[in-house]
């Protein structure tokens, strides 16, 4: 027979087990789930809104929101942030131009050629030599002179810059290079039209500074890939570096930074006698500049002594700096000595990017602008735009973001690769010597026979001064048929164009001609 064994609760010998001391085996937890980044999805919010341009009110929707670049499989890579701006009430829209603007850098966000200018808001920028509009608060205002009344308006924000950023299936080495970055705007460009329904529409590029740079590159890409342009807008342009780079051996940046040190010398009253007009006395510099003054430069240590006497006296004329500083520095004097030598001692600094401007000189016993300063026309400015932009961003447009608005990125900078093949391998082995993206714009001109380009450039502008790109443009080597296609203007303003507000009237009305002359 079996015995009789109590029939204890289970409960009961759980715990007495428990008690004695004695390992009880337990099933392991489940391990989590793993964890699934949520989807990435383009996002945007719209506001209407009124502006009066040319005495007509032009009514418009300003939308606020990013696209996302995705790699071959899919992967989310960068989110672009933009700000369109569209006129309503267009019957057919796809016969309206649309143009995509950004400024440069490389490391810039397009704010100041959104809120500087072109946009329908704008800051009321200081005057050189006033402190007045550099302090909060700022004034914001309607902009008569925006150019939305000849095209609707879509500014990008570069990857790293604005509220643009790489995702998690990207990476810096993606976008930041010059075809790297012209790529991911081919990408935005292309994801926009189809979005917003625009392919058949007349489509221009509107860049400032290296924003030239990126639309010559960014032309020649677009028409490889079947997307045709009708224009390209060129603010403050450069294309061929070496036109500015003051460095042994290079003369180029010399010739064409004489005509704008003679214009900003005019600005500040340093030329006696003083010439009574700015575009006929920078005209009769250029000819001198290419003439008398190259040769005097090419010739080296040939050049007699008399001569190089002769032409210092000459330069001192043309630039108000004294001939005896022009023959102690062999006739080549750079930008950072003319800054700070123009206004006739060492106390004050006219500015880089606009020479109406000037600033103390925090080391005045230096022989150049110490490279901490932020320049005069920087200094200026850039406050008001922070405030000013971040502001307008939440409380008008309703754009609402944790992340914070970039104007300015120099880690973007500084990790930039400069490495750039021109289509004209045959001449470089397929190599590169030396940056210049020229052939790429001249590329595009052939390739696309109904492109047109304009060239908008200031006088007082000694970033990227407008007698270099005269020369750049002349030696594309283009035929005389494709240069009608290419047109030239020039302001009294400095880099950015449109902190003059006489110049703004002007440089809206000739982007507007140009935008229509190129629809038709």
């Amino acid at each position: 027979m079996r015995p009789n064994h109590p029939r204890w609760p289970l409960a009961f010998v759980i715990l007495v087990v428990a008690g004695a001391g004695i390992p009880v085996a337990r099933a392991a937890p489940p391990p989590p789930p793993p964890r699934v980044a949520p989807p990435i999805h383009a996002r945007s919010v719209s506001t209407r809104h009124v502006v009066t341009v040319d005495g007509r009110t032009i009514r418009y929707t300003a939308t606020a929101g990013f696209l996302v670049l995705r790699n071959k499989a899919g992967g989310p890579t960068a989110r672009m942030f933009y700000i369109a701006y569209r006129k309503d009430g267009v019957r057919h829209e796809s016969r309206r131009p649309v143009t995509f603007a950004y400024n440069g850098g490389p490391g810039g966000a397009s704010v100041l050629v959104d809120f500087g200018g072109f946009g329908p808001r704008r800051i009321v920028w200081p005057h050189p030599g006033s402190v007045h509009g550099t302090r909060p608060p700022y004034r914001i205002v309607p902009n008569p002179d925006t150019i939305l009344g000849a095209t609707d308006l879509v500014f990008v924000d570069a990857v790293g810059t604005g509220l643009s950023r790489i995702l998690p299936a990207g990476s810096p080495k993606m976008f930041y290079g010059i075809n790297a970055d012209a790529r991911a705007f081919r990408e935005f460009i292309a994801e926009y039209l189809t979005r917003a329904r625009r392919w058949n529409s007349p489509k221009f590029l509107l860049g400032e500074s290296y924003g030239t740079t990126r639309s010559a590159v960014l032309a020649a890409d677009l028409a490889r890939h079947g997307i045709d342009l009708n224009g390209v807008v060129m603010c403050s342009t450069v294309l061929d570096f070496p036109t500015l780079a003051f460095a042994p051996g290079n003369d180029l940046p010399y010739i064409f930074y004489l005509p704008s040190y003679a214009a900003v010398a005019w600005y500040h009253h340093r030329l006696h006698p003083e010439p009574k007009n700015l575009a006929v006395w920078v005209r009769q510099v250029e000819q001198f500049a290419q003439g008398p003054y190259a040769e005097a430069l090419f010739a080296g240590s040939s050049l007699p002594a008399a001569r190089l006497d002769r032409m210092a006296t000459l330069l001192a004329r043309d630039t108000g700096l004294s001939a005896r500083l022009w023959r102690k520095a062999d006739l080549r004097i750079s930008l950072p000595v003319f800054q700070k030598r123009l206004l006739g001692g060492a106390e004050r600094t006219v500015g880089r990017f606009d020479g109406r401007f000037s600033m103390p000189e925090l080391e005045p016993l230096l022989p150049v602008p110490g490279t901490s300063s932020a320049g005069a026309a920087s200094s200026a400015i850039m406050g008001a735009l922070t405030a000013s932009f971040d502001n307008y961003l939440e409380t008008r447009l309703r754009y609402v973001s944790r992340l914070h608005y970039r104007q300015l990125d120099f880690k973007v900078n500084a990790a930039w690769r400069w490495t750039y093949v021109p289509p004209v391998e045959s001449l470089t082995g397929g190599g590169q010597f030396y940056l210049n993206v020229a052939p790429a714009l001249a590329r595009a001109l052939l390739n696309d026979p109904g492109l047109r380009v304009l060239f908008n450039n200031g006088y007082f502008d000694m970033a990227t001064p407008f007698f270099a790109t005269l020369y750049t443009v002349r030696h594309m080597g283009l035929p005389a048929s494709v240069m009608r296609r290419i047109e030239f203007r020039y302001y009294p303003s400095g880099h950015m164009l449109y902190l003059n507000p006489k110049a703004l009237p002007l440089l809206e009305t000739h982007i507007d001609h140009f935008i229509g002359r190129a629809s038709r």
